[in-house]
């Protein structure tokens, strides 16, 4: 029963670390990308392209 009780304190332990990565990852701005979203269309279509050869 106590092992139990251990792989619950380290799957919280888990999982809040888990939870502070994204959170600082959020406020860092990894996840802004301005430039793709404009040009994504004029990417998938060159992909598009390329498959057919």
């Amino acid at each position: 029963m106590n092992i139990l009780y251990l792989l619950i304190g380290c799957s919280i332990v888990l999982a809040l670390a888990f939870l502070t990565a994204f959170i600082w990852a959020q406020k860092s701005g990894q996840h802004d990308d301005l430039h793709t979203p404009a040009i994504r269309m004029l990417l998938d279509e060159e992909l598009e392209e390329e498959e057919e050869r």
